[in-house]
């Protein structure tokens, strides 16, 4: 049964409850709380340091929680961590492709490692065909420029039909006109395919256009809201300008 044709639950895809998590000294989150629905573009915004990569490690299994749950498609990560994980796919700020294997070859190791039986390789040609990536199956990827390299991990994160996507700074190092295309076409995966997705950023063009945004903030969630809640909340016409208002350091006296 395709994504397509499942009725789409009430129930957050994605919810995170009072977590915690230090590194010595340094407290990396604190009591942070967050859910996610499904078909809901959510951004995660927050400056260099804020914790956002640190979240995006403990969502992912890579690393476990101090304090708090997070449940993944009603699946408590710390508990049932296969069926969580399953229901997710991400994209690292850091490249993970093995860029001296074929596109194909990178995406059919994935789709083993997700336990994808006879639909994997009709699923990687219609992704593939959907980013324009057709005619680029059998290219090593060391050959492929960055926008295609993340256009690659994409199609990776998709092929198991997520019901949550996270994005991890996926933009990072491509040039305008990639960034923007693979905004719009995340927003128009949410849509069709009834996704939540959590996309995670620094840079504010990029989260203009989401149902929600949340301000991660030194371990801790400063605000959350539509883009319009936070201009009026802080009285700006621009988001830029209300995100550095709110994440301004306060000038001692």
């Amino acid at each position: 049964m395709s994504l397509a044709s499942l009725p789409v639950s009430t129930d957050p895809v994605l919810r995170v409850e009072n977590v915690a998590k230090s590194y010595g000294t340094l407290k990396a989150l604190d009591d942070v709380s967050l859910t996610l629905k499904a078909g809901e573009f959510v951004a995660l915004l927050g400056l260099n340091g804020a914790g956002k990569s640190t979240l995006f490690q403990l969502l992912s299994g890579l690393f476990a929680a101090d304090a708090g749950q997070i449940v993944i498609s009603g699946h408590d990560i710390s508990q049932s961590a296969i069926p969580a994980l399953a229901g997710m796919g991400i994209v690292f700020q850091q490249p993970t492709l093995d860029l001296s294997m074929s596109v194909y070859a990178n995406l059919i190791f994935h789709a083993r490692l997700h336990g994808m039986g006879s639909a994997t390789k009709p699923r990687i040609q219609a992704e593939l065909n959907r980013l324009g990536l057709s005619e680029q199956t059998k290219t090593t990827c060391i050959k492929l420029s960055g926008g295609n390299r993340r256009k690659v991990e994409l199609a990776r994160a998709l092929l198991h039909e997520p019901r949550l996507l996270l994005m991890d700074e996926a933009t990072v190092g491509l040039d305008p006109a990639s960034r923007k295309g693979l905004v719009d076409y995340v927003h128009q995966l949410c849509r069709e395919r009834g996704m939540g997705v959590l996309w995670a950023t620094h840079l504010v063009d990029e989260v203009e256009d989401v149902e929600r945004v949340i301000i991660l903030h030194k371990g801790k969630v400063l605000a959350t809201g539509t883009p319009a809640d936070l201009l009026q909340q802080t009285g700006k016409i621009r988001l830029a300008d209300a995100f550095l208002e709110l994440t301004a350091t306060p000038k001692s006296s």
